[in-house]
Parts: C-alpha cells; sequence; structure tokens
C-alpha cells in the first residue's frame, strides 16, 4: 500500500511530504521510502503560525486551518509527482497538522476535573478533497482522551525501523522539541521508553531570527554556535529546568520552550553581555545534555545513538551529542539508510496505515493512556473508500 505521511513541527517552518509502501508479513512491516519532498512555508506564514500558537484570535485560527489544509494539499501531490505517481496510485494520506497549541497536563474546569487538550490546524478536509485520497489527521486527541499526553506518537515506528536483536539503540528526534525513544535489546512495543526531552531547534530559531530582526530563521548548519563559546554559568541555570527533572510520561511544546523562553533567555543575554555566538552555543549545549537526561529513566546500557529531525544538519548539537554520550558511537539516520528530516512524516504515513488497517498506534507506556487505541480522524475519498484499501488479488 503506497501512503503520504505530512508532518510539520514546532517550528512551523513549513510541510515535509514523505510517500512510502508499507507491507505486511507475519514478522514485522516491511516500509520502504519511495520519495520525500519538503515544502516551506514563506516567512511570513510561518511568522503568522507562531504567533497565532500565542495570541491567535478564533478568526485568524479558523483561516489558518483551512489555509494550511492548501499547503499540506500540495505538499502531498508535489511528493507524488516527485515518485512520478498520479493521485489513484495512493491509498492514504496520515497528516500530522499544525500544533499551535498542547497542554497536556490539562486545564483543570469546575465539575469536570482535569481536561486534557491538543491542536493541531491543517484541515483534513481541505487535503482530501484537493487530493482525491482518503486523509487521516488528528491522531493525538484519541491518546488524550484515554488519559494519555497525545505525544511522543513515533516511537513505534521507532521500533518497527530500528530495533535491533543484540544492540539497545536510543533514537533522538532533533525537531522543534527534542524527543527520544529508548528500544532495548530484541524490543517489542510494550517495553518502549519514550518521551520529549525539551528544546531544540525551536529555541534556536527564535534566538536566530529575533537577533537578527527576522532577516535569519536558522543558524544554518550551526555554523554561528560553532564560532562560540559555552556558557557555564548559564547552562548550569537552564539545565536546572524543571522541566528536565520530570519523570516521564512527558511531553512539552512551544507553551514551555517558546517566546517566554527566549524572553528569559534574550534578558539573560543582556545581563551577562554575552555575544549571540555564545548563547547560541550554549542552548546548543542545553539540547544535547538534555537529550542526555534520558539515562535517567533507561534501564540497561545504550549501545547507539542514532538521531533524526532537521537539528542533524546542525554540527553544533550533533557535536555536543558526542561529548555527552561518549564513548556510544552518535550517528544520523542516513547512516541506515533513512532521511533524517523525513522520518517524522514518514511516522505518519505509517499510523495513517495502522488506523485505516484497525491497529492500535499508540504506546499507552510511553503516553500515559490507559488503553491502546485507534487514533486520528478518517476523512473518505468517497463511497466505497474502505474497499478501495483492501489488496487486489493478483491476476495469474
Amino acid at each position: 500500500m503506497k501512503v503520504v505521511g505530512l508532518m510539520s513541527g514546532t517550528s512551523g517552518d513549513g510541510v515535509d511530504a514523505a510517500l512510502v509502501e508499507i507491507g505486511r508479513r507475519k514478522s514485522g512491516l516491511p516500509i520502504k521510502m519511495i520519495a520525500f519532498h519538503p515544502l516551506p512555508y514563506p516567512r511570513s506564514l510561518q511568522q503568522r503560525i507562531l504567533s497565532a500558537s500565542v495570541s491567535g484570535t478564533v478568526s485568524e485560527l479558523c483561516h489558518l486551518n483551512a489555509l494550511l489544509g492548501e499547503w499540506f494539499a500540495n505538499a502531498a501531490l508535489a511528493v507524488i509527482r516527485v515518485a512520478n505517481l498520479l493521485p489513484k496510485d495512493i491509498a492514504l494520506i496520515g497528516s500530522h497538522g499544525q500544533t499551535v497549541h498542547h497542554l497536556p497536563h490539562g486545564i483543570k474546569d469546575a465539575g469536570v476535573g482535569s481536561i486534557r487538550s491538543t491542536f493541531q490546524i491543517a484541515e483534513p478536509a481541505v487535503i482530501a478533497e484537493r487530493t482525491g485520497i482518503t486523509t487521516v489527521a488528528d491522531f493525538r486527541p484519541r491518546d488524550m482522551a484515554a488519559g494519555g499526553q497525545g505525544a511522543p506518537l513515533t516511537p513505534a515506528v521507532h521500533a518497527l525501523l530500528f530495533r535491533h536483536p543484540r544492540r539497545a539503540r536510543l533514537i533522538v528526534n532533533l525537531g522543534g522539541i527534542s524527543n527520544i525513544t529508548y528500544l532495548p535489546k530484541g524490543s517489542g512495543f510494550d517495553d518502549l521508553i519514550a518521551f520529549d526531552t525539551g528544546p531544540a531547534n525551536m529555541v534556536l530559531d527564535g534566538l536566530m531570527a529575533r537577533s537578527t530582526g527576522g532577516r535569519m530563521s536558522m543558524d544554518r548548519e550551526g555554523r554561528m554556535a560553532a564560532r562560540g563559546q559555552v556558557d557555564g554559568r548559564l547552562l548550569a541555570k537552564l539545565l536546572a529546568h524543571s522541566y528536565l527533572s520530570k519523570a516521564p510520561p512527558k511531553s512539552t511544546g512551544r507553551e514551555v520552550f517558546g517566546a517566554k523562553m527566549l524572553d528569559e533567555l534574550f534578558a539573560m543575554q543582556q545581563a551577562k553581555q554575552l555575544p549571540i555566538e555564545n548563547l547560541l552555543a550554549t542552548c546548543s549545549r542545553w539540547t544535547a545534555e538534555a537529550v542526555g537526561t534520558a539515562r535517567r529513566w533507561v534501564r540497561g546500557g545504550i549501545d547507539e545513538v542514532i538521531v533524526g529531525g532537521g537539528g542533524v544538519r546542525n554540527r553544533a548539537i550533533m557535536k555536543h551529542l558526542t561529548d555527552v554520550f561518549a564513548p556510544v558511537p552518535v550517528s544520523p539516520v542516513e547512516s541506515y539508510g533513512w532521511d533524517s528530516k523525513a522520518l517524522e512524516a514518514v511516522a505518519f504515513a505509517v499510523l495513517a496505515y495502522q488506523t485505516a488497517t484497525e491497529q492500535f498506534g499508540n504506546v499507552p507506556s510511553v503516553t500515559g493512556a490507559a488503553h491502546p487505541s485507534l487514533l486520528g480522524c478518517i476523512v473518505p475519498n468517497g463511497p466505497g473508500w474502505m474497499e478501495r484499501l483492501r489488496p487486489h488479488p493478483r491476476r495469474k
């Protein structure tokens, strides 16, 4: 079955589209990536998304939901063209959407108790209409309704792609927020350990955007951070952040490491008179050390650290990760035949496949949910959509 996965992370820099072929065997779920296509947002749209995440009006969020549906649909159609295929060749689209708010611990409401919630936009009805392909979206709310945090949802896919019978592996995703999946030797899904570790590209990109007045949206390849010096006292203060010592299950986002955190970082920079290079170097080290805190909750050793996400291209973070985990080898997912930027989009293609084939997508031991759940909402492409998902018998 050919499935497109669509993902846009907390950095809000664009849509990643991955087209995969998913088979089915008794021994597992073979997954092969056919094509990958990133569709960057214009800087103006990225700024609208980030602003809406903090103080968006109902009108703005309503409009952005439909607008991003168009962008996600265009990304899906683009990756299909890259693969020299047609929309009719694709069985499903799995869309994560664009997170604009995430409240995994909930807000207390009189008479109801604590209500957990999360909000992803990029209207799936628009995606299904523009592409003519059945679309699965809104994966996180069902896990939350079952008492989970709605994140992370990629660990089961990490296990499918990277588990090893003789080597314990730590899978690291450096997106806007960093997260890890620990795969013990020969692991199944029940003994996974996974959670968000904290800051990553979202903080670094925010520092660059503010310090340059919006002229630069990122520290490309971590060049400025590599020129700077880590400030030990500031690093110690950042490592004392309460989220880093919180035991899993845990997840986080822009609500913790977004605009308010940037305000605090720039205030500390001003008080210490730090060059921006030193602030970037310190926050790059903070990202790596936050990932390193995963070892507190890992039962057993780590034989390999495998890193995916856009942060793989940041040489400063990768150097710090190598230092933090030495002598354990740290390698990008490219060393294992996958594309760093595509990995999360691949995961949501697989999650869509699992929902459409009636397989549970969450891992309760990871998210804290009371039970496994079928995730997401399905927007069919028309009558007979379920029949079209069934494999056709081979002609003799």
